[in-house]
């Protein structure tokens, strides 16, 4: 009976029906576990892969579009390992075709952003990114004050911080100075500043937990560097140099996660609190092109605080907000496609360019780019010079034929070649009203040894000089020699009298001789080598000059 009973066909098939249930719910259970695998490993290599390249999440941002493709790749490669893993023929993996569709869809997509937004079609809309106004070179750029002019290049600076840098015991072994060096105006004159970084990953962890002590600060007009020590417990925690959230890239993403931003610049506001300006670009035509600046982020250096404003809105003290390459780059756009795009290719009829370089002008507490303005052609001369503002974009051309900067540079270089000098990029001044570069040569050091004046319509006429009142002096008797200058710096004043007083005296190895005349309350500054004369005159002799008016000395530009 019993044996009847187990071999009877309904429990068997009974118990293979469950077998089979089970084995259908276990495969199910299965696929399941996987999908969730792939699903979590594709958003793990996904959050990692945007918070190492930290993406706009903004489709006129390049790299945007290269995120998505290659989360698109990331997600077809892990949806098609089961398809390929049994044996599935590569052409016929469902996931790989569609992956491979949206991913072709995407760089199509792509390729006619790139194209439509090219200066090919749209040529007079580049041309139009920048307004440009006249301007009168005379009233705008006053007559030259020396306590607001930069007498540096970033280099120079540069090499000034790293000295003083090393000159800092208690902080030399642990950090380095930034390279960044910003170019600002602080409480009235010209000054670089940059950051401290950390000298390596190891000292980044020994430190991080306090942060950057402090920063560098280097006046201009009178080299004086210092090392601006922040107070403890304010120190700068949010730099280029830390290595996760503090990262300030990965700060500003996580809190603009569609901002676009240009180029960082670190600035001090007039108390001193370092700042970043972090400048959010603009895209005018199609999907990437004509970039300008629309809005501009402050972020706080220490608190981490940041502030978005309107680029109109931008705060007065900012300096730094549209960085001087994208300002030449507009430039070269209004001046190469004035006339269409292929006319800047083939004839190149009226085509303008902005020269190979470009130095600061500090003007109405805001900084401005200078540079020169040449043709196409490769010439060696500027038909004029341009100014733009680095706060608002405001631009002024000024029209002034003449000498080409590195032609002007070479001239100067060629006055003390047995030195060998190097001359730096030019930096422009009114001196007399005559547009004049000013440069300063420097040795293979990269100390700063001579200054030098060369006028930009006739740039024969090159003075030298071991400070800049000497360089001004041997430069307006210059002018005044050629019949050039006809501005109010030329000098006019003179004085006539019996000397009272006649000393000799070496002013950085050049022999000068101080003159007193009697009844005279002023101090008359002779170099030798200008009017070799003066070593035969005596007390009680009658002499004429003519001078420069001073505070304390008064530099003789002619002798009688």
């Amino acid at each position: 009976m019993g044996s009847v009973f187990c071999c009877h066909p309904l429990p068997v098939m009974f118990c293979r029906d469950k077998i089979y249930r089970l084995t259908l719910k276990g495969q199910r259970n299965m696929k399941l576990r996987i999908k969730l695998f792939l699903a979590l490993a594709a958003a793990l290599v996904s959050a990692v892969y945007y918070y190492v390249t930290i993406p706009a999440v903004n489709i006129h941002f390049s790299g945007f579009w290269m995120f998505i493709i290659s989360l698109v790749a990331i997600v077809t490669l892990l949806c098609s390992l089961k398809s390929l893993k049994s044996g599935v023929p590569v052409k016929e993996a469902k996931p790989l075709k569609i992956g491979l569709a949206i991913t072709v869809l995407l760089f199509v997509i792509y390729a006619a952003g790139t194209v439509l937004s090219s200066p090919i079609i749209n040529a007079n809309k580049y041309h139009n990114l920048l307004s440009i106004q006249e301007g009168n070179f005379t009233e705008d750029i006053k007559e030259v004050d020396y306590s607001e002019i930069p007498l540096l290049d970033k280099s120079s600076a540069a090499l000034l911080g790293n000295r003083k840098m090393g000159s800092l015991i208690d902080m030399v072994s642990q950090f380095e100075v930034s390279p960044l060096y910003t170019q600002i105006n602080y409480q009235g004159k010209p000054v670089r500043v940059t950051p401290l970084t950390y000298a390596s990953p190891i000292k980044w962890l020994t430190n991080m937990s306090q942060g950057i002590p402090a920063y560098i600060m280097i006046d201009m007009t009178t080299q004086d560097t210092e090392c601006v020590r922040l107070e403890e417990g304010s120190y700068i925690r949010y730099s280029q140099s830390e290595y996760f959230n503090r990262n300030i890239y990965r700060h500003l993403r996580f809190h603009y996660p569609t901002y676009i931003f240009d180029t960082l610049s670190f600035e001090i506001d007039e108390e001193g609190t370092p700042y970043w300006i972090c400048p959010v670009k603009k895209y005018n035509i199609g999907l990437f092109g004509g970039q300008t600046i629309g809005k501009v982020v402050l972020c706080n250096a220490i608190t981490g605080e940041t502030v978005s404003y309107d680029i109109e809105d931008c705060p007065q003290w900012v300096d730094s907000v549209y960085s001087a390459n994208l300002l030449i780059q507009l430039y070269d756009y209004y001046g190469l496609y004035m006339n269409g795009f292929f006319n800047s290719v083939l004839s190149q009829k009226g085509c303008l360019q902005t020269t190979d370089g470009y130095n600061y002008l500090a003007m109405d507490d805001d900084v401005w780019v200078y540079t020169g303005i040449t043709s196409v052609s490769g010439d060696e001369s500027n038909v004029g010079f341009v100014l733009m503002n680095q706060r608002t974009m405001e631009a002024k051309y000024y029209a002034c034929p003449g000498a080409e900067e590195y032609s002007a540079m070479n001239s100067a270089q060629g006055q003390v070649q047995h030195l060998g000098y190097v001359s730096t990029f030019p930096l422009l001044l009114n001196v007399a009203d005559e547009p004049t570069y000013f440069m300063a040569l420097k040795d293979s050091a990269g100390l700063v040894k001579k200054y030098a004046m060369v006028n930009i319509k006739k740039y024969q006429n090159v003075a030298i000089g071991d400070t800049v009142a000497e360089c001004e002096k041997a430069y307006i008797s210059l002018l005044k020699a050629n019949g050039i200058s006809t501005g109010t710096s030329a000098p006019g004043e003179t004085q006539s009298g019996m000397i009272e007083t006649i000393a000799p005296v070496v002013l950085e190895g050049n022999s000068h001789y101080y003159v007193v005349l009697t009844g005279k309350d002023m101090i008359f500054d002779v170099a030798v080598s200008d009017f070799p004369e003066i070593v035969t005159y005596k007390i009680g002799d009658q002499i004429t000059l003519e001078y420069l008016d001073d505070e304390k000395l008064y530099p003789v530009t002619a002798l009688k």
